[in-house]
């Protein structure tokens, strides 16, 4: 069925309520939504923490919007233009969660087809019973690091050596790359806390039937499961890996961005968020919000190689810990390392010749703009895939290493000539738009920018 009929069959959808229980050492959270007519869903959260007030104030408005957060997975299967949930909010706040559905949803809409718009996408109506309204009392101190096993969350546990004493890292679910970049940086075990999140299998059964389905603002639930992690732990700041380059657009001519959630609007929107409503105290920021991928790749290949053996970020290859070796994701990696690590050792790290396939022809030809989507990953921009390019074919030149297919098509292309003589100097950026720390601001400057200065 389409968009249309699917609205018109389906017409509400229910944020019914949510249960909260503390057993066996877990927070127990399960959210009851429903589409009338079609089925219902119970999705569940379970995180280790010591017992909490369960009546906390603070604890229950971080609790429903986790839910709020939750609940656009399971709309998307139908998108019911009316949502009717099982809390008061204000119209503000209606305003938000309508701005982070319809911008996190961009792509969804846009690989489905869909010409909708932010009006009438869909309507929010709260319910009677109102969130309490206390402001948060906790004394807060520590840090929560969400780490994915990539090389962005390992640049800034890096870069935060110095200051892990009072840090724990993050993970939704476990993955053995995350784990092992945690104990590599020096956080013990007991204090990597991976938090269960278990989908509906309804949802799944939607899916394979042929309801509507597709990408999901899944980092708006990495900010909302964290800060309310951070707050049964009493910590202070949420620091994520997010850089500068997230915040431009997958399609050319649209503002369709798959990275929508990890976006510095969506940092700033989630800081008014939990300023306004949340009122814990905790700081949501993104530490490498300033440098592009070009300079995260440059720090993180001068880290020790043990590093380098243990770091994973292809999607395709999540679940098995591994590279797939022939996907979007692996040969941005590929190319965003290239002009600091040789070839060679590239292929050995991703088990992958990505350089002379020539399949990759295409997502190559996206990545760096030849073609006007970039893949629907989390990449780069066009700007630092062509410099890195270049700066990878005069490195290997100067070595005397003969290119590989990718790289030799690339020089021959109008776009080396465009950017070959920009790239030697490229490296000294510096994105102002951020919410770091003054403190944090200058370790970030200094190890990212100043120690590569040439």
């Amino acid at each position: 069925m389409t968009f249309s009929e699917l609205r018109e069959r389906y017409p509400e959808f229910l944020f019914r309520d949510f249960r909260t229980e503390y057993t066996d050492g877990s927070l127990i959270l399960t959210y009851y939504f429903e589409i009338p007519g079609l089925c219902g869903f119970a999705p569940r959260w379970e995180i280790p923490c010591a017992l909490p007030e369960l009546h906390d104030s603070a604890l229950s408005r971080l609790i429903f919007s986790l839910g709020m957060a939750e609940l656009v997975s399971y709309w998307k299967i139908t998108c019911s233009p009316a949502v009717r949930l099982c809390r008061q909010i204000t119209p503000e706040q209606a305003e938000w969660w309508k701005r982070l559905y319809f911008g996190g949803l961009g792509e969804f809409f846009y690989r489905n087809g869909i010409e909708t718009d932010f009006e009438s996408f869909m309507t929010l109506e709260g319910g009677t019973e109102p969130l309490p309204d206390v402001p948060a009392e906790k004394k807060l101190s520590g840090k929560l690091i969400p780490v994915g096993g990539g090389k962005d969350s390992i640049v800034t546990l890096n870069l935060l050596k110095e200051q892990l004493c009072d840090a724990y890292a993050y993970q939704i679910n476990h993955r053995d790359s995350s784990e092992k970049a945690a104990l590599l940086a020096g956080i013990p075990k007991g204090r990597i806390l991976e938090p269960k999140r278990t989908l509906d299998k309804n949802m799944l059964e939607l899916n394979a039937k042929g309801f509507l389905n597709g990408h999901t603002p899944f980092s708006a639930i990495v900010a909302f499961s964290s800060v309310l992690t951070a707050y049964l732990y009493g910590l202070q700041s949420v620091i994520l890996s997010n850089e500068s380059s997230a915040s431009e657009s997958t399609v050319s001519e649209a503002e369709v961005n798959h990275q929508y959630s990890k976006s510095y609007r969506f940092e700033q929107d989630f800081f008014a968020y939990e300023r306004d409503y949340l009122r814990t105290g905790i700081r949501y920021f993104s530490l490498l919000r300033p440098l592009t991928e070009y300079q995260i790749a440059r720090y993180f290949a001068s880290l020790p190689t043990a590093y380098h053996e243990i770091f994973r970020s292809c999607n395709a290859g999540a679940k098995q810990d591994r590279w797939c070796g022939h996907c979007a994701k692996c040969l941005f990696v590929a190319v965003i390392l290239s002009p600091f690590l040789p070839y060679a050792e590239i292929r050995r790290l991703l088990s992958s010749d990505l350089f002379n396939l020539p399949e990759m022809r295409p997502v190559l030809q996206e990545l760096c703009g030849a073609l006007p989507n970039k893949p629907f990953e989390c990449v780069g921009s066009r700007h630092e895939v062509n410099l890195s390019l270049c700066q990878a074919i005069a490195g290997a030149e100067m070595r005397g290493e003969t290119l590989p297919l990718l790289l030799q098509e690339y020089k021959d292309s109008p776009l080396y000539a465009q950017y070959a003589p920009q790239a030697s100097s490229f490296g000294g950026e510096w994105d102002s738009r951020h919410s770091l720390p003054q403190e944090l601001a200058e370790l970030v400057h200094r190890e990212c920018v100043d120690a590569f200065a040439q």
